[in-house]
Formats: C-alpha cells, sequence, structure tokens
C-alpha cells in the first residue's frame, strides 16, 4: 500500500547487483534530429529499445560501467576487439532484457531470447562509412544467429526518412538513428548521431511520489520530477497498475516522452516511458548536478 506521507526512500541504482567495472566505458551518444542535414551524407538504422552493451573485447558493460554475466556460450565466438550494441529482447520487451541483465545470471535460461544487435566497432580507426562493411565482416565471423549486425542504410530524401520510419513504428519499433557517413568513432554528445521519433524523449530524476485518488486510492497517482535542467513537474500518465503499485522510488531516473514544450518552457503532454537503465544520464553526476560536457 503506498503511503501518503511522502518518505524518502532508497536510492536504486540499475547496477544494483552487477559488478562495477573500473571505469565507463566512452560511448557515442545520439542527439535529437530537426531536419536540416544533408541526409546523403547519413546511414539509417532502427533504434532498437534494448540495453546498451558494450564489449570491451574481454566483458560485456553497461553505458554505466557495471559488468554483464552473460553466459560462457554466448561470448565465446566474440572477438577481443571492441563492438557497439544494443542487448535486446524482441518488441515491446524492454523491461524483460531489464530485468535480466540486472538480476540474472550466467545460468539463467532467458538469455537464450536475448540478441545482440551490434551497430559499431570502437576501435575502428576508419569513418562510419569503413565501419559498416567491417561491422558486417566481424559479425560474420562470429557466425552466431543471436549477434547481428544492425542493417545500415541510405534514404533519399525527409520523406523516405519518415515511410522507414513509419515501418518500423508500425511493427512496434522505437525509432531510427542516422549516423554521418564521415565522422569517426567519437564518444559523447554531437558525435554525428540523430535519433529520429516521432515524439521526443528525455531523462528526469523523481523528487516525490504524489499518492491517487478514487480509482487509484493507495497507489501511487503521479511522479514529480525534476530534469538535469531543473525545471520540474508531474507525470501521472503511462503507468501501468502494476507500475502504480510499486513505482519507480524517489531518486531513481526516468525516460517520459513528451510532445513539444509549453508556454512556460515544461514538456507538454510528458508521458512515462520507463525507469531508465545504468542510473543517471551519462552528463549527470549520481547527485543530479550537471557534469562537465565531453
Amino acid at each position: 500500500m503506498l503511503k501518503r506521507a511522502l518518505v524518502p526512500m532508497a536510492v536504486l541504482f540499475f547496477t544494483l547487483g552487477l559488478a562495477q567495472a573500473a571505469q565507463p566505458p566512452s560511448v557515442e551518444l545520439v542527439d535529437i534530429y530537426h531536419g536540416q542535414v544533408d541526409l546523403s551524407d547519413y546511414w539509417a538504422s532502427e533504434k532498437y529499445d534494448g540495453v546498451r552493451g558494450y564489449w570491451d573485447g574481454q566483458r560485456m558493460l553497461t553505458r554505466g560501467g557495471s559488468v554483464i554475466d552473460l553466459p560462457a556460450w554466448f561470448t565465446a565466438d566474440f572477438p577481443h576487439t571492441a563492438m557497439d550494441g544494443e542487448l535486446w529482447a524482441g518488441y515491446g520487451a524492454f523491461s524483460e532484457a531489464s530485468t535480466l541483465i540486472r538480476t540474472g545470471d550466467a545460468q539463467d535460461s532467458d538469455w537464450h531470447d536475448i540478441s545482440y544487435r551490434v551497430f559499431d566497432l570502437p576501435g575502428h580507426d576508419g569513418d562510419f562509412d569503413d565501419r559498416v562493411p567491417a561491422i558486417r565482416q566481424v559479425v560474420e565471423q562470429i557466425d552466431d544467429p543471436w549477434v547481428v549486425a544492425i542493417r545500415q542504410f541510405h534514404v533519399a530524401d525527409d520523406q523516405a526518412l519518415h515511410a522507414a520510419l513509419d515501418k518500423v513504428m508500425a511493427k512496434g519499433g522505437e525509432g531510427l538513428v542516422l549516423h554521418r557517413g564521415s565522422r569517426d568513432y567519437t564518444p559523447g554528445r554531437h558525435a554525428g548521431l540523430l535519433k529520429v521519433k516521432p515524439y521526443e524523449d528525455a531523462e528526469a530524476r523523481v523528487i516525490a511520489i504524489n499518492p491517487g485518488h478514487g480509482r487509484l486510492e493507495d497507489k501511487m497517482g503521479s511522479l514529480e520530477v525534476r530534469m538535469p535542467d531543473g525545471r520540474q513537474f508531474a507525470i501521472g500518465t503511462g503507468f501501468t497498475d502494476t507500475q502504480r503499485d510499486d513505482p519507480p522510488p524517489i531518486g531513481s531516473w526516468i525516460t517520459f516522452r513528451y510532445q513539444g514544450e509549453t508556454a512556460t518552457g515544461l514538456p507538454r503532454f510528458a508521458r512515462f516511458l520507463r525507469r531508465r537503465p545504468g542510473g543517471p544520464p551519462p552528463e549527470v553526476t549520481p547527485q543530479g548536478q550537471p557534469s562537465p560536457a565531453p
């Protein structure tokens, strides 16, 4: 039963139950596509709704630097060079993948439901135009059915881009990613990566849990959240009843979707998507304060 008093709760991070590596991997991060780019300079690919998995040549790490306890058979044929990709359980199954990676172990049979979708080779010294065939070659050499090179393709114009987006969304996908062909692997933002979605999304930290009323009596009604830039507001939609019974705790981070901003600058039609794996966004410290730009 949800208590009406807003009592502080322990901060729980995605890394609970995972061994922490010495240093989080330096990975590329996506920016938002707003048009006004020459699409002929970019490769397009589907954006899979999985958990980021960085293979450093010896072990698989989350973006936050936690070591994922994968079965030996899963990585037996992996190279000693770095790969960047998504551990994916299928459309609409993000929570299953997240739970397995957070709480499972190498003996868990559910690993047979996970694929590793490779989208880059961080250690390759060529630009992305060169890395695309190299990715395919590495995955072919691994020759395991659960390791997939994400399909990279070109689109002629914005109309073709949105036609491809519609196809991805129709099968339950998350969106597209554009990757500039002339860029080398560049950690951080402004890496030549752009995400294309029918809506925008962002992260925020839970600062209070507001009780529900009526049908939601004794459940969570909404989450009071604060974005890294200090904007504060409540999110009350997008939750299942199970999530309302056991809401993300105070101090945890969530991802939400929205459509533009209100006249006061707050996210418009904010809707809960999921608890964010990996704790705070990479630009924010665990205390919620902005960190230096990469």
